[in-house]
């Protein structure tokens, strides 16, 4: 088993559990104990992770970063994320890729109808209390908390010239970091004892939701990748042809590798190089979207939601539909940095709006796939930022973007 990647036991594990789960049906409902442990497991230390990484990812700026640049960088991270997790609930409500299929044994109606105001809404996103914030695994108040923690971990180590506490806190998650990598090597155990009881119970049908979740996911990031790169090539004052030929290689990478870490070099050299983006700029826009800026992760995650709402024959109204954007949009800080980001990120959102958690098996099955979508729209956005970034403050060199 050790000369078989990870990626690849899952998927292994997914089609035994498949095939197990056809021929034994309910009597392999037993594995599920099983499975609910890996997912406790995971679900332990997803609050800390995520504090740990967004402090340490803002912590670590300088001040003078922190300024006009970084506040820029901060925005069009949140507005590019933002409309790429609208995207993937209105295409989930529009294809509907988790209805048609019956399912027992989950209660209709525990997404409970909002009757917060707008008002009310915004208030509950601050933390009275960020213990009790955490205890409850309440992770917009959470990670609300520790963007300001960073930004106060960031200006003290700048006047002080000290970085003890920030130098504790990079261990800490590295810690937290082996703690979760650990945890994903039994993945392949604890997708196999989730997946069986699920088709056991359920049946083969389920296979269909995952390929329409596929499918969705794939059309809804080909159209926000054209809707992004308009806007980019629009503000930049740049040919839209001419920019898609430009990050056509970086593109490429990043969608066969699903690998963010192994697309950065690729990125800064081409953002130099075809882009003409300045290295000031490069160096401290990219390696910051590969923690803070997770397009991909949160289409993947909002659309997600509304499959399995669907799944479950559960009604969102409105109020949900603007929390699971919210949640998918921040639950992305920090995540993507985890091996099995995206089922780390799956166990922070699904309990908070009321989802089985057992559901995540599902889709680790074909998380490689849905990893080649997530992955190009994170590298992709990460770089038009750049782009903007760079055009804003007059760092973007024209003749080598049009040669």
């Amino acid at each position: 088993m050790r000369n078989i990647s990870m990626t690849n036991q899952v998927m292994i594990a997914t089609i035994l559990g498949v095939i197990v789960g056809i021929i034994f049906q309910e009597k392999v409902e037993s594995f599920k104990v099983i499975g609910d442990v890996f997912l406790r497991l995971i679900q332990m230390s997803v609050v800390v992770l995520i504090m740990g990484a967004v402090i340490e990812a803002v912590g670590s700026l300088e001040a003078k970063e922190l300024g006009k640049i970084g506040l820029k960088v901060f925005v069009w991270f949140m507005g590019s994320t933002i409309l790429a997790a609208i995207i993937g609930v209105l295409f989930g409500l529009l294809i509907q890729p988790g209805k048609g299929l019956e399912v027992s044994g989950f209660e209709a109606g525990s997404i409970k109808a909002s009757t917060e105001s707008l008002q009310e809404i915004i208030i509950d996103f601050i933390p009275k209390n960020i213990i009790e914030a955490m205890a409850q695994a309440n992770m917009i108040q959470v990670i609300i908390f520790s963007l300001l923690f960073g930004l106060a971990l960031s200006l003290i180590k700048d006047k002080d010239k000290n970085s003890i506490l920030l130098d504790g806190v990079s261990a800490f998650n590295n810690v937290i970091l082996k703690m979760v990598t650990l945890i994903m090597k039994l993945a392949p155990i604890g997708i196999f004892c989730l997946i069986a009881p699920v088709i056991g119970t359920i049946g083969t049908g389920v296979l269909i939701t995952l390929m329409k979740f596929l499918l969705t996911l794939a059309v809804s990031a080909l159209l926000f990748l054209i809707v992004w790169l308009l806007i980019t090539a629009f503000y930049c004052k740049v040919s839209v042809k001419k920019l898609a030929q430009n990050m056509w290689r970086m593109s490429i990478v990043a969608f066969t590798t699903t690998s963010s870490a192994i697309t950065l070099p690729i990125q800064i050299e081409d953002g130099r190089d075809k882009l003409g983006i300045s290295d000031r700029i490069s160096k401290l826009v990219l390696p910051l979207g590969m923690t803070l800026n997770s397009n991909g992760l949160a289409m993947f995650l909002s659309l997600a939601i509304v499959t399995f709402a669907q799944f479950y024959n559960i009604q969102m109204g409105i109020g949900e539909l603007i929390k699971a954007v919210l949640l998918s949009t921040l639950a992305c800080l920090g995540t993507v940095v985890v091996p099995g980001g995206g089922l780390v990120a799956l166990a922070t959102v699904m309990p908070m709006l009321g989802l089985p958690t057992e559901s995540i098996a599902l889709l680790a099955g074909i998380d490689w796939f849905s990893g080649m979508f997530r992955t190009l729209l994170n590298v992709d956005a990460d770089t038009t930022v750049a782009l903007i970034i760079a055009a804003d403050e007059k760092e973007l060199d024209y003749e080598i973007f049009n040669s």
